[in-house]
């Protein structure tokens, strides 16, 4: 069974094991790859190193069984998803909808996101959860931007 709720301090290792993933894999993909955390830019280093002072101001939900990490997701104070990740292993089981669902929830509110445009499975997820494609705010190539209004 898979619960998703707050990020417990006791378990931020947990944390920087998704998030070291997640940074990896994503400079991997975009052909850049490092061996460890210590080649990440800076700003990806710093996650990594203390993710829970990184988001401070953020919900960080992780997804676990009773005895491991499965996925996370931060949703940021104005309403940005970020950092959603499922470990490989757990791919396909529905662990990606638990998270955002759960972010959206919280919010209460407009959420919005940014991903790069190789990252189709998420893409059709967030098209599938009612997410639309808007105009991007960001300025690297390659991203897509959606937003999910709350319901009326």
């Amino acid at each position: 069974m898979i619960t998703v709720a707050p990020c417990p301090p006791d378990r931020v290792e947990w944390l920087v094991r998704l998030l070291t993933g997640y940074h990896l894999a994503t400079e991997a993909e975009k052909g850049a790859p490092v061996p460890d955390p210590s080649g990440l830019p800076e700003r990806y280093r710093r996650e990594v190193l203390d993710p829970l002072g990184s988001f401070a101001d953020s919900l960080v939900l992780l997804a676990s069984t009773v005895d491991e990490p499965v996925g996370c997701v931060v949703l940021t104070a104005d309403g940005e998803l970020k950092r959603l990740w499922v470990d490989p292993d757990w791919r396909g089981k529905g662990v990606a909808r638990q998270l955002t669902e759960a972010a959206v929830r919280a919010a209460g509110s407009a959420v919005r996101l940014s991903v790069w445009d190789w990252r189709t499975d998420a893409i059709g997820l967030y098209r599938r959860l009612g997410f639309r494609e808007v105009e991007s705010w960001d300025e690297r190539a390659g991203m897509v931007c959606f937003r999910l209004d709350p319901p009326r």
